[in-house]
C-alpha cells in the first residue's frame, strides 16, 4: 500500500456540507456495479453503494444487485481533488481586461470542473493588488468570493468549492485585502507568491516577457517599466506582506503552501512558516528538500502531460521517477488532471497510488478527511472512467451519490 509520504497528518475540518443541487440531504440511493474499483490498495472486482450522500458499501464480486448501473468492467475511482487552479479567474477575464459577470462565471467554471472528474476544488483567487501600467492587476478577491459564497449557500453548484487565497507578496495592497476576510468564510488555503522577476519561476527573465508581453501586449519599455516596478514593490512590501500572510492564513484557519521554492533555503523558510504542502518547486534540489521537512510536494498536470514545464523549470515526470511527487494540480488545464493521474499509473505501474495523487493526498493536504478515497462512511464523489488506450474516458460524474455530468 502506498504512503502518502510529505503529507501530515492534520485535523479535519468541522463544517456543514453545503448543499448539492438545492438539496440539503441527498436522498437518492447510487449502486454501481460489476466495476473495477479503484481502493486505497488495490483494484477489486464488485459494486459500490452510495446513499444519502455517503458510501455506504463496498462489496467484492460480479453480482449486478437490482436497480444497480452495470459498469461493465469500467474503473470506479473517488472524484479528483483539486487545490490549485486558475480557471476560475479564466472565466471571470476571458481576455486581459475583459470583465464578466462573477455568478455566470462562477457557473460556467463549476460545470467545466464537473465535466473533466473534478468533485472538490479550492478555487484560486488572488488577493494583492498591483498600480499601474500595463502590467497593473485590480483588486476582485472579495467581490468574487461574496459570489462564490452565495451560490454554494444557495446550492447552486454541482461540485464542492473553497476558497483558496493567493497572496501576492510584490503588490501594494496585499494585507489591506487580507483583512477583508474572516474565520466564517472557511478559507482553506493560502499560498504564498514571490513573483519578483529573476528568481523562483521567473528565474529567466526571457521566459517571463514571452509570458507578460504576449498575455497583457507590452512592448520592451513597458516590460522594463513592469520588472522594475515588480522589484521596487519587493524591496518596499515583500518582508513584510510574507510575515502578514503567514500570519492571516493563521488567524483564518488556512493551510499555508508555498509556492515554486527553487533552493533549500526557499524550502527551510517555507518549513519555518509552517507550509503544509508546496505548490510547483522548480527545481529537483527544493523537491528534495521539501521531504526532507516533511512538505509534501505538488506538480502541475499539464507540466506531465507535456513533458516539461512551460516555464523551464524540473519536469514534473522527472520528480514523479524519483519519488518526489505527492499531489497533482490541474493548474491552468482542468481536463489535465484525471488525464495525469493514468500517465503516473503507467510511470509507476500502479494505479491505486497514482489515482491517489489528485484524491486521497490533495484532501489530506487541505484538512478534509471525509473523502478521497472508496470507503466506508465517505462522501459519495465518485468517478466511473472506462480507458481507450491511455486515454480515461469518463462515463458518469457523481457528487454525493447525485449524478453532476
Amino acid at each position: 500500500m502506498y504512503s502518502c509520504i510529505g503529507i501530515p497528518k492534520l485535523v479535519q475540518i468541522k463544517a456543514p456540507v453545503p448543499p448539492v443541487n438545492g438539496r440539503s440531504h441527498p436522498s437518492n440511493d447510487l449502486c454501481l456495479a460489476n466495476a473495477r474499483l479503484v481502493l486505497a490498495d488495490r483494484v477489486m472486482q464488485g459494486a459500490l453503494t452510495v446513499r444519502d450522500g455517503l458510501i455506504t458499501d463496498i462489496a467484492e464480486g460480479d453480482h449486478l444487485p437490482p436497480g444497480a448501473i452495470d459498469c461493465d468492467g469500467d474503473l470506479v475511482l473517488p472524484g479528483l481533488v483539486e487545490l490549485h487552479t486558475d480557471n476560475v479567474e479564466r472565466h471571470i477575464e476571458p481576455r486581459p481586461g475583459v470583465d464578466w459577470p462573477h455568478l455566470p462565471a462562477l457557473l460556467a467554471h463549476d460545470a467545466e470542473l464537473a465535466s473533466t472528474g473534478i468533485t472538490t476544488v479550492f478555487d484560486a483567487m488572488r488577493v494583492g493588488s498591483i498600480h499601474g501600467g500595463k502590467g497593473r492587476y485590480l483588486r476582485y478577491a472579495r467581490t468574487l468570493a461574496d459570489a462564490l459564497l452565495a451560490a454554494r449557500a444557495q446550492g447552486y453548484f454541482k461540485i464542492s468549492h473553497f476558497l483558496h487565497l493567493r497572496a501576492e507578496i510584490c503588490s501594494d495592497t496585499l494585507l489591506d485585502e487580507f483583512a477583508t476576510f474572516g474565520p466564517t468564510d472557511r478559507v482553506g488555503i493560502v499560498s504564498l507568491m514571490d513573483h519578483t522577476p529573476g528568481q523562483r519561476q521567473f528565474r529567466d527573465l526571457e521566459v517571463l516577457k514571452n509570458y507578460v508581453a504576449k498575455k497583457r501586449g507590452m512592448n520592451d519599455a513597458e516590460f522594463a517599466a513592469h520588472v522594475e516596478n515588480l522589484m521596487s514593490l519587493q524591496r518596499r512590501f515583500g518582508a513584510r506582506h510574507e510575515v502578514g500572510a503567514v500570519t492571516e492564513a493563521a488567524r483564518l484557519g488556512a493551510v499555508l503552501a508555498s509556492h515554486d521554492d527553487t533552493t533549500a533555503e526557499h524550502v527551510a523558510t517555507s518549513a519555518r512558516n509552517g507550509a503544509g504542502f508546496a505548490e510547483f518547486p522548480t527545481t529537483h534540489a527544493a523537491a528534495e528538500a521539501c521531504r526532507a521537512h516533511g512538505i509534501a510536494v505538488m506538480m502541475g498536470a499539464p507540466n506531465l502531460i507535456r513533458g516539461g514545464s512551460h516555464s523551464g523549470n524540473v519536469a514534473a515526470e522527472a520528480l514523479a521517477r524519483a519519488g518526489l511527487l505527492d499531489i497533482l494540480s490541474s493548474d491552468y488545464v482542468p481536463s489535465a488532471l484525471l488525464l495525469s493521474a493514468f500517465r503516473l499509473a503507467s510511470i509507476w505501474d500502479d494505479l491505486p497510488r497514482a489515482i491517489a495523487t489528485a484524491t486521497v493526498n490533495p484532501a489530506r493536504a487541505a484538512r478534509l478527511h471525509d473523502r478521497g478515497t472508496l470507503a466506508h462512511g465517505l462522501r459519495g464523489d465518485v468517478l466511473r472512467v472506462r480507458m481507450i488506450g491511455e486515454t480515461p474516458l469518463l462515463r458518469g460524474v457523481w457528487s454525493q451519490g447525485i449524478k453532476v455530468a
